[in-house]
């Protein structure tokens, strides 16, 4: 991660605002990667339950994609660049890609499984972003979990009975 700009005084230390960057950036990372599985999934859904499959990602991957912008511009807020290439999301990513084009309950099964590896990469940095009352970033943080959280259930839903 480069430096910050110097001249940055918001009440949040220097050290701080790199470690909260820092876990940003990887769940920026982690957030690209279930946008890029939820877009994929959504061109590619094939069988009995393409229409709702087809309409649940693309809701799901829309509302994904405006949530890139927010981490990255929080990440900016702090002073540091956000990152911006498949390079650097792959290295920062927890979530790793699916190759090929799974079943469509398949499909659902990874969502549901990238989901809950995006709200626990969210989860982990609540404790720095408290400590620092870096109380933008726990507010960013919170809404993203109530919706990861919500969208696994969502797709849980569907491997039910």
């Amino acid at each position: 991660m480069s430096r910050s700009h110097p001249n940055i005084d918001i009440g949040i230390g220097d050290p701080d605002r790199k470690a909260i960057a820092g876990g940003l950036s990887v769940f920026l990372a982690d957030s690209y990667v279930v946008y890029m599985m939820t877009h994929n999934f959504h061109w590619n859904v094939t069988g009995l339950h393409f229409n709702s499959l087809h309409q649940m990602f693309m809701a799901q991957y829309t509302e994904q994609w405006t949530a890139l912008d927010e981490i990255a511009e929080r990440i900016r807020a702090l002073g540091y660049p956000a990152p911006g290439t498949y390079g650097a999301f792959a290295k920062l990513a927890t979530i790793a890609e699916v190759d090929g084009q799974p079943a469509a309950m398949d499909m659902v099964r990874h969502l549901v499984a990238a989901q809950e590896a995006a709200a626990r990469t969210a989860r982990k940095l609540f404790p720095l972003v408290e400590t620092a009352r870096d109380q933008p970033t726990t507010d960013l943080l919170t809404r993203r979990l109530e919706i990861h959280e919500k969208t696994a259930w969502m797709l849980r839903s569907l491997l039910e009975g």
